[in-house]
């Protein structure tokens, strides 16, 4: 979430950040929220007052008595002033209580370098990597090589649970398998921590990550327990951290996290509902890093780099996007979404989002780190990027390495997996 101070000290500052998101609905809340503020200033400054003249007039009420005097009436009348200190004190509350609220409606601000636009459209190419195939033939989608192979099996898989989920037999088992463990060799060789998580978490870690709780319809909830079944490892691996003060000497910590993933996909239904671009469950390596904030960002090119490596080794052709304010995730203070090409579509496909949150989720979870020079402590910079999502890799391997007789090739970096 954004800092409140911040954000009624510089209004103008959040708004623009409204703006460069496109979310002009977004501010009623930030009016609503800088009202409440004031209200709460001023009552506080009431309660201030009116405790002042309390302690004051409990003075005078000893003097007084000392005196033998009557102090009935002043005492009476501060009998009056208590009870209004208390009514204000709960509607001091009651305001804070809804400022919580209101500041986690609030998305992240971009950075400046984060492009205007309104959607996909307005995404700025940074680089691309890799030659296109070129086919003799008309190249077949994934799920039709898949079937016709006895891969993968999306009917029976529709009768045992339901829409959007598949069973994935032989090669394609083993090759999900093997590109999670290429995937987790690569990264924990370049100092990323390889760490299993659970797969289900509670609300309070959804809500450190933002998921909640605005979200709540795009995840999978366990009603019996409150839990929910993880949309990525972000959630748990980000919130391993939660409520701790790191030292600045151990940042940045780098974790490389293989998890199932479970996502509604609430508002989804009649897109990409074919194979397993979209599916309820699906299996992604997740990287994660924690970072001091004049090194996000910096953290943030590395980390894209290092889910591009995934693709470079598989030889999979590849464009890296930085989006821009309008297609940027509701926590995300600047993001690269790196597509892989796809020849069933003749375009290229979302495989990886590398994002820097800021201190927006660390404000959330308490995730903070002292100083090494003045031992301060102050919030840490979040960020994460899928490294890779593995059916959408399994996806393109499938596409790009296909042959006219509906069958496809292999990498050589994945046969010591296979």
């Amino acid at each position: 979430m954004l800092d409140i101070r911040a954000v009624v000290e510089n209004p103008a500052w959040a708004e623009a950040g409204l703006d460069k998101r496109n979310m002009q609905g977004a501010k009623e809340v930030l009016k609503t929220l800088i009202e409440l503020d004031l209200r709460r200033r001023q009552t506080l400054q009431s309660v201030e007052a009116l405790k002042a003249k309390r302690n004051q007039a409990s003075q005078q009420i000893a003097e007084l008595k000392k005196n033998k005097q009557d102090a009935t009436a002043l005492m009476e009348e501060m009998k009056t002033v208590s009870t209004t200190i208390k009514e204000q004190d709960v509607q001091v509350a009651e305001i804070e209580e809804k400022l919580k609220s209101l500041i986690m409606e609030l998305p992240n601000v971009p950075d400046a370098s984060v492009p205007p636009g309104k959607s996909a459209e307005d995404n700025k190419e940074v680089r691309r990597w890799g030659t296109i195939p070129k086919f003799d033939f008309k190249p077949l989608t994934h799920d039709e090589i898949g079937e016709k192979m006895g891969l993968m099996h999306f009917k029976k898989a529709g009768e045992v649970t339901g829409a959007r989920f598949v069973f994935l037999t032989g090669l394609a088992a083993k090759l999900e398998r093997a590109l999670i463990q290429l995937m987790l060799d690569t990264h924990t060789a370049t100092g990323y921590t390889e760490i299993q998580p659970p797969f289900m978490v509670n609300r309070a870690a959804l809500t450190g990550t933002g998921q909640l709780p605005k979200f709540e319809e795009d995840v999978f909830r366990i009603e019996k327990f409150d839990y929910f079944l993880i949309p990525t490892a972000e959630v748990p691996v980000t919130n391993f951290h939660r409520e701790e003060i790191l030292e600045e000497s151990a940042l940045p910590i780098k974790y490389a996290a293989y998890s199932p993933c479970f996502r509604s996909e609430a508002g989804s239904y009649g897109k990409d509902t074919k194979g397993l671009k979209r599916q309820h469950q699906f299996n992604k390596v997740e990287l994660v890093k924690f970072t001091r904030p004049e090194d996000g960002f910096a953290e943030l090119e590395k980390l894209t780099v290092d889910a591009e490596k995934i693709l470079q080794l598989l030889g999979l052709p590849y464009r890296t996007v930085l989006l821009c304010g309008g297609d940027m995730g509701f926590g995300s203070a600047k993001t690269y979404d790196i597509e892989v090409w796809s020849p069933a579509t003749n375009g290229y496909m979302e495989i990886s989002s590398c994002s820097c949150f800021t201190d927006y989720q660390a404000r959330r979870a308490g995730i903070r780190y002292r100083s090494a020079a003045d031992r301060k402590v102050q919030f840490a910079y979040t960020l994460n990027g899928s490294g890779l999502a593995v059916g959408r890799t399994l996806i393109a391997l499938m596409e790009n390495y296909q042959k006219a007789d509906g069958t496809f090739t292999l990498p050589e970096i994945l046969n010591q997996y296979l």
